[in-house]
């Protein structure tokens, strides 16, 4: 009588033979899920957990979310990625850590998520090919044009979409799968019913932060530290103007733009349900001790599927508060609770902190669980299956025969293959098909055993190492021409004079106030699937007035604009730096192209193709969730365009509303180059654009005429230059 062991599920069954076999056996011989075999003896199938990825800004942090339980670990070298004043990682560093990691069974993500210039493209591909010949698992980029380069020349390097790209729908996530991206990282101000919905249909992974600070700017979006403070939040040196005190027009001192940290440890179970495949903690400026406490509470709550209880999360605030955590977002309860700043009392408690760092630096190497199928039959000759993730072995042995006296039991059997002690491997699962009344020698089940796991220790060593790099980096190319054109957004339609219509070739208004009385849209920045039906009637209406031009700056809305036959033109949100870039934008379908604020006239130079450079008006600093009027003023001001905040210098920065009651902050000094037509046109911006906000019909027709005359900046006017 033939026995069917299942160890991991303890059940017994008989299998039918077919032709003198078992199907079970075909099973083994062949690749198969174990999942599938243990689904058929009665083992329920469990709720996948999701991964819980770790912060790591130095080696100390690092061991801490080891030791804290993380699956995975996000980390940066020394350029290149958005928190470039962490301590970060050195080269032989960064290798010695994804050793590390993978030694503990954990993951590796490389941070790769600041813009690139025209002259960094060759350094940025380099170091994307060291980290991928170190072993890296995947590297989160947030430049398009960079990302394009890195899956052109190494296809094989899984690649994340940073929430640095703004992808808070479905469709950025089914554009994002066609082009090399495994991940998306989705932006942090998605509320619950949305992440369910896109992670239900996206085709690819999507990872959410659950915990930590928030930015108050949607990500990728803002300009304040750069424009104002002249450290670009986009290359890593964010001087984090969001967390000072501004006054309102009282006078009145508050922090209207610093919120709360994060935490979702309340909601696991809705996370869980969610189907969210990665969970991610912000930190890379934390200590160790803040990594480990976070990581380790997150990692409990999950392994036991649980929400945190109050308790929980006031332990969770005493390793780092600003005045408590903020599911503002997620909860869809978007106001002033949602802001706080850290006290002098919570830096107190957190130094002495329930969590402590003790264990941090016990990290064991970790080993392979695998899956064990084994065949040891009457007459056939013995095999033994090993799978480890993707991999599979099989070695073969000796034949049994038929026992005279003492029989090998089906116990003996498991018990001789499953000596790995040795190895870099523990049993996940065990299946075995055995007869009754058979020998076969104990040394052959041995000599079975290590054969096969010195397959799998080759199969695997093997895998690791077959990751060439590529010889020389070939840039793409823009194929567009540049135009000399001059185009204009306008905040409202009454603000286009005459003057206006005859010196501006393209005109746009946004969205939801175009009238029908210009030729272009400027679709919102952020349009959630939630808020698509709603867009979409609004693009048809548009259509059907006589829009021709859409001026879009994210990759979600680019099919959108399509949909409706509209010639796409990309706005300064696309964070253009490079060439790469516009290439890859050209390739989406975009035909005029709008370059980064950021960009020096000398980097605007090296710049191909058929772009832009905004040459006049305030450049929007921050694009916000939240109503920040209401924190200085009513919102009725918002409404009205009246809403601001000024700085502790006195500078005041104009507030003005968008879709769906958003806001932008807008800068307090306008870009002029109306006296600077010489540089100009040595760089060939021969394509120029410009932004009103804030001007009146009678500012918007004097501004013209400085420009058609080139008329010198007032001496005390307060200008920006490119």
């Amino acid at each position: 009588m033939k026995n069917n062991k299942f160890s991991k599920a303890n059940k017994h069954s008989k299998p039918q033979r077919t032709g003198g076999a078992l199907n079970l056996k075909k099973e083994i011989t062949e690749k198969t899920d174990i999942a599938t075999i243990i689904a058929r003896t009665g083992k329920k199938t469990e709720k996948k957990l999701p991964e819980l990825l770790a912060p790591a800004g130095s080696f100390d942090a690092l061991k801490a979310a080891i030791a804290g339980g993380a699956d995975a670990v996000y980390f940066g070298g020394g350029d290149f990625n958005a928190r470039i004043n962490a301590k970060n990682f050195t080269n032989d560093e960064l290798k010695q850590a994804i050793d590390i990691l993978h030694s503990c069974g954990r993951k590796a993500y490389i941070t790769l998520n600041t813009l690139v210039h025209n002259r960094e493209l060759d350094d940025y591909l380099r170091f994307a090919e060291f980290v991928y010949q170190a072993g890296a698992d995947a590297l989160i980029v947030a430049d398009i044009g960079g990302a394009e380069a890195i899956h052109r020349h190494l296809p094989h390097l899984e690649l994340h979409a940073s929430t640095q790209m703004s992808g808070h729908n479905l469709a950025q996530a089914e554009l994002l799968a066609k082009h090399g991206f495994s991940r998306m990282v989705c932006a942090r101000e998605l509320p619950r019913d949305d992440i369910e919905y896109l992670v239900k249909n996206s085709p690819i992974e999507i990872e959410m932060f659950t915990h930590g600070a928030l930015c108050v700017c949607h990500s990728g979006q803002c300009l304040f530290s750069s424009l104002v403070g002249g450290r670009s939040g986009n290359r890593g040196e964010c001087a984090q103007p969001c967390r000072l005190p501004y006054t309102d027009e009282k006078g009145k001192q508050s922090y209207p733009l610093s919120l709360k940290d994060l935490s979702l440890a309340g909601h696991i179970t809705d996370l869980i349900d969610c189907g969210v495949q990665s969970l991610k903690i912000e930190g890379r400026m934390k200590s160790p001790e803040y990594v480990y406490g976070v990581v380790r509470a997150f990692r409990t709550l999950l392994d036991e599927g649980k929400n945190a209880t109050p308790e929980e999360l006031s332990q969770l605030a005493r390793v780092f508060s600003r005045g408590g955590f903020t599911q503002g977002y997620f909860n869809r309860k978007i106001n002033s609770s949602m802001l706080g700043i850290r006290s002098d009392e919570e830096k107190n408690i957190s130094k002495t902190s329930l969590y402590s760092s003790e264990k941090i630096d016990e990290i064991k190497p970790q080993k392979h669980k695998i899956s064990m199928y084994a065949s040891v039959i009457l007459g056939e000759t013995m095999s033994l299956r090993l799978d480890c993730d993707t991999v599979s072995v099989t070695a073969y042995g000796q034949i049994p025969e038929k026992a005279i006296n003492t029989p090998l039991s089906a116990e003996n059997i498991k018990k001789n293959l499953s000596k790995l002690g040795a190895t870099r491997f523990e049993i996940e699962n065990y299946v075995a098909v055995t007869d009754d009344n058979i020998i076969v020698p104990i040394s052959a089940l041995n000599s079975l055993r290590r054969e096969a796991c010195e397959m799998l220790e080759n199969a695997l060593t093997s895998e690791e190492k077959v990751r060439t790099g590529f010889e020389k980096y070939i840039p793409n190319a823009p194929q567009n021409n540049k135009k000399q054109l001059r185009t204009a957004r306008f905040y409202r339609a009454e603000q286009i004079t005459p003057m206006a219509r005859e010196y501006f070739d393209i005109i746009y208004l946004p969205l939801q106030s175009f009238n029908g009385e210009c030729d272009g849209i400027i679709l919102p920045p952020v349009i959630l699937d939630s808020e698509l039906e709603k867009v979409d009637k609004m693009l048809a209406n548009a259509k059907e007035k006589g829009a021709k031009y859409a001026l879009v700056g994210n990759l979600g809305a680019l099919e959108l604009a399509k949909k409706y036959g509209f010639i796409i033109h990309g706005d300064f949100r696309f964070n253009v730096y490079n060439n790469e870039t516009v290439a890859k934008l050209e390739n989406l379908g975009v035909e005029n192209i709008l370059l980064s604020p950021e960009l020096t006239i000398p980097q605007i130079r090296d710049i191909k193709g058929d772009t832009a450079t905004i040459i006049y008006g305030r450049i929007p600093l921050m694009l916000l969730e939240k109503c920040v009027s209401k924190e200085v003023t009513t919102c009725s001001e918002c409404e009205k365009g009246l809403a601001a905040i000024t700085d502790r210098r006195g500078i005041t920065f104009p507030i003005l509303r968008e879709f769906e009651h958003r806001n932008v902050i807008y800068n307090s000094a306008p870009t002029y180059m109306a006296d600077r037509e010489d540089e100009l046109a040595r760089a060939n911006i021969t394509n120029r654009h410009f932004i009103f906000s804030t001007e009146s019909e009678r500012d918007v027709d004097s501004i013209i005429n400085a420009y058609k005359n080139h008329v010198s900046a007032k001496e005390n006017q307060k200008i920006r230059r490119i």
